[in-house]
């Protein structure tokens, strides 16, 4: 087991080298958009900008399919309906019949937060649901890559509540304390619907990429306007959060180079779908297909490379 696991290392550090991260890209995105009270037309107007423009690029920058694309506000007339908590579970139900093992789940909660620990909350129309309860509903998602993203204020409480294994969680401040206007949701949103946050230029975004540009964006608004900085956003899991990535492949008119795309991305669903069956394998067996898969990515990422294509 000792030899696997080294390894396995070795081949984990070819693929650095390869410029591959050694998890996989997602199969497909599925997305849930859950805007709550905004309380003030202002709010009402920046919420809206930024839930319409981050629906925009799921639907034409990644390809999400209409029912794998929910939108939830404080209007019954926009877009999937109200953001209740009874439509928002109906919604974490409906996506769970819908994805695959290595599908890319984002969940992007707007508005404004309260609440402490597993009663933590995000303002909606009529009950709150909390923390816990959002926990709850992402249980069925064990096989996917989860990106839950609390850009509401005072939402830091969210992270020790929704945090797990592989998953990450992002928020616009590190505590409840924090229930200052926050500038994270215009940056993040910024990420998501542009290509400046594409830190590699690969044509795909990572989580990281995007947490880490809304960060430092927040972070040169407040310096601009010399205030202090009064909001700190939180991520779970950087390591997780740099194998999750949105969007599709860089382009390429070369047939050579599309081809070992294409295979590239069939080892890396080969990926996904053996992380999922990892509870039912016995270590050595894992830690043995693991490795296949991996060596054989880091040799197409060379390939590719070589080839003139994109990382």
């Amino acid at each position: 087991m000792k030899a696997l696991g080294r390894r396995l290392a070795g081949v984990l550090a070819c693929l650095a080298a390869a410029g591959t991260p050694w998890a996989v890209a997602a199969q497909s995105t599925h997305v849930l958009i859950v805007s709550g009270l905004s309380g003030d037309p202002a709010f009402k107007t920046r919420f809206g900008s930024a839930v319409s423009a981050v629906r925009s690029a799921a639907a034409t920058r990644w390809g999400v399919s209409d029912s794998s694309l929910i939108v939830l506000t404080e209007d019954s007339t926009a877009f999937n309906g109200r953001s209740t908590r009874e439509n928002i579970a109906r919604a974490f139900t409906a996506l769970s019949r819908r994805t695959r093992p290595g599908d890319v789940l984002l969940v992007l909660l707007v508005g404004h937060g309260s609440g402490e620990g597993a009663g933590s909350k995000v303002n909606l129309p009529g009950p709150d649901a909390t923390a816990s309860e959002y926990a709850a509903w992402l249980a069925p998602f064990g096989a996917q890559q989860v990106v839950f993203v609390n850009a509401a204020t005072g939402s830091g409480d969210f992270v020790p509540v929704i945090a797990g294994s592989g998953r990450v969680v992002m928020t616009a401040t590190r505590s409840a304390v924090e229930k200052n206007e926050a500038e994270f949701l215009q940056h993040f949103a910024r990420a998501l619907t542009t290509d400046d946050a594409d830190a590699n230029k690969d044509g795909r975004l990572s989580a990281l990429e995007a947490f880490r540009f809304a960060r430092a964006e927040v972070a040169k608004s407040y310096e601009a306007n010399n205030r202090m900085l009064t909001e700190h956003a939180v991520l779970s899991d950087s390591a997780a959060a740099a194998r999750v990535s949105f969007g599709a492949r860089a382009a390429t008119s070369d047939p050579r180079v599309a081809r070992l795309l294409e295979e590239r991305q069939a080892l890396e669903s080969q990926v996904a779908a053996l992380r999922a069956r990892k509870a039912t394998m016995e270590p050595a067996a894992y830690e043995a297909e693991l490795e296949r898969l991996l060596l054989a990515l880091a040799e197409k990422s060379a390939a590719i490379k070589a080839a003139g294509g994109s990382k």
